[in-house]
């Protein structure tokens, strides 16, 4: 990726935009292969007992991700700010409840037993996303979990897809780890560009406080 020198990059405000137009081509080159499996059986495994509320916050199309969790008796909540992304998720799967939103203006959802941010937190400016560890509190139950992406260190970076820039920032691993626990969040498993799961920096938390 190209590294970005002003933040936040334009860029940013167009990730929604740049979902909608290309949702068909999202959905062709993601496909239905699973790589995330052992990193969902972890979310899954750490779920308070009996407790199966999920948010999957910048949930796409629902699939592969959140095809998975309903399969396994989770009860989903998603929400993404790309209108054909989500059309396509409510046709899928109709029973769950979908909802049109930008992750910084959540509305009242009440709380859930395991939160997921999977490739799509690290959208988000370095300077928004501090503000979200709070909502992350706000929307985990006590004993919940909490799952996302970011990066391994601060700064932000263009992407591309489908001919278009795609933007990505980030925060120091340290600043993390200060936000989790901050906000009543220990960490239950940290893997840097885990080579298993195509390269991604994951983040698995439990609220305690």
């Amino acid at each position: 990726m190209t590294p970005v020198d002003h933040a936040p990059h334009a860029a940013a405000a167009e990730i929604a935009g740049l979902y909608d137009r290309h949702a068909a081509a999202w959905v062709r080159r993601r496909g239905t292969r699973l790589i995330e499996r052992d990193w969902l059986a972890a979310f899954r495994a750490a779920l308070p007992a009996g407790r199966r509320a999920v948010l999957d916050i910048g949930c796409g199309t629902g699939v592969p991700i959140a095809a998975h969790l309903i399969a396994r008796g989770c009860r989903l909540t998603g929400v993404d700010a790309a209108h054909a992304m989500l059309a396509r998720a409510r046709a899928a799967f109709p029973a769950q409840r979908w909802i049109q939103a930008d992750m910084r203006a959540l509305p009242d959802l009440g709380t859930f037993d395991g939160i997921l941010a999977w490739h799509s937190f690290f959208h988000l400016p370095p300077t928004d996303q501090p503000a979200m560890f709070a909502v992350f509190r706000r929307l985990a139950a006590h004993g919940a979990v909490l799952m996302f992406t970011s990066g391994t260190e601060a700064g932000e970076a263009l992407g591309e897809f489908e001919g278009e820039p795609l933007y990505h920032g980030s925060l120091a691993t340290g600043e993390y780890l200060r936000l989790l626990a901050e906000h009543g969040f220990s960490v239950l498993r940290h893997v840097e560009q885990d080579p298993g799961c195509g390269g991604a920096t994951v983040w698995l938390a439990r609220r305690e406080a």
